[in-house]
């Protein structure tokens, strides 16, 4: 995924994904702790069928709504996003003591 999508090696895959598959994985993560809890899961291997079904069923509805994770174009750099938000925020406050002096 790293490779298709462009990420470095040494960033996190989740500062590339789209949005949809961010939250697919966190629906998909929160199904299984409510059936941990739900059908009492203690072993390792119980918890990770639970996982990988849970994910494999987020996943059936994603295609089926016509979505297809892999194909999706990565977002922009997250690190990117926030140092330009920075950038801006600073620039507004220069801007905002610039029309309190006057």
């Amino acid at each position: 995924m790293k490779t298709k999508l462009g990420v470095p090696d040494n960033r996190p895959l989740a500062d590339f994904l789209p949005t949809i598959t961010i939250k697919a994985k966190d629906f998909a993560n929160e199904l299984t702790n409510v059936n941990i809890r739900k059908n009492e899961l203690k072993t390792e291997s119980g918890i990770t069928r639970e996982h990988v079904k849970n994910n494999k069923d987020v996943r059936g509805l994603l295609l089926k709504s016509g979505i297809k994770p892999e194909n999706l174009p990565a977002e922009e750099d997250i690190k990117k996003v926030e140092r330009k938000v920075k950038a801006e925020d600073k620039k507004l406050l220069k801007d905002a003591k610039k029309l309190n002096t006057k």
